[in-house]
C-alpha cells in the first residue's frame, strides 16, 4: 500500500511540473469576498484579467492581481523562449478555499459574549494556453 501512495505522489509532482500555477495561503479576507473577485476573472484571457483586476474597487483584487502576475512568471520560467501573446494564456482554474478561522470574543450586554469569526482563505490559480490545448486535441 505504501508503494502505491509513493507512485501516485510522484505522478502528482510530475503533473505539477508541467502546469503553470500559483497559490496564496492564509489570506486574511473572507472566502466569500475573495470568490466575488475570482468569479470576475475566471476563464478570462490573462491581459484582460489583469486590466479588470487593476481597475476593480475591491481590496481582494489587489491580492489576486499579484497572484496572477506570479502565475505568469511561473509559466514563463517553465516555457522559456515562448511569448505570452502567441500562446494565448488564460485563467483555466481559479479556486478559493476556506482556511483557518480566528475566533474572538466581543462583550455583549448583560455579561454575555458574542463570538467573532475572522475568516481567511487560500487562493490557487492555474493557467492554460489555448495554443497548447489545441495541439493536444
Amino acid at each position: 500500500m505504501g508503494a502505491r501512495k509513493r507512485i501516485r505522489a510522484n505522478q502528482i509532482k510530475e503533473e505539477k511540473k508541467s502546469k503553470a500555477f500559483a497559490s496564496l495561503k492564509n489570506v486574511p479576507t473572507s472566502p466569500r469576498k475573495m470568490r466575488l473577485v475570482a468569479d470576475m476573472v475566471r476563464g478570462m484571457e490573462v491581459n484582460r484579467a489583469l486590466d479588470v483586476l487593476r481597475f476593480s474597487p475591491k481590496e481582494a483584487s489587489i491580492r489576486v492581481e499579484k497572484l496572477l502576475l506570479s502565475a505568469i512568471a511561473n509559466w514563463q520560467a517553465k516555457n522559456e523562449g515562448q511569448r505570452i501573446e502567441e500562446s494565448e494564456l488564460y485563467i483555466k482554474e481559479i479556486c478559493v478555499d476556506s482556511a483557518r478561522i480566528l475566533k474572538r470574543l466581543r462583550p455583549a450586554p448583560q455579561g454575555r459574549a458574542h463570538r467573532i469569526r475572522k475568516r481567511s482563505n487560500h487562493v490557487t490559480i492555474l493557467l492554460g494556453s489555448k495554443t497548447a490545448d489545441n495541439t493536444k486535441e
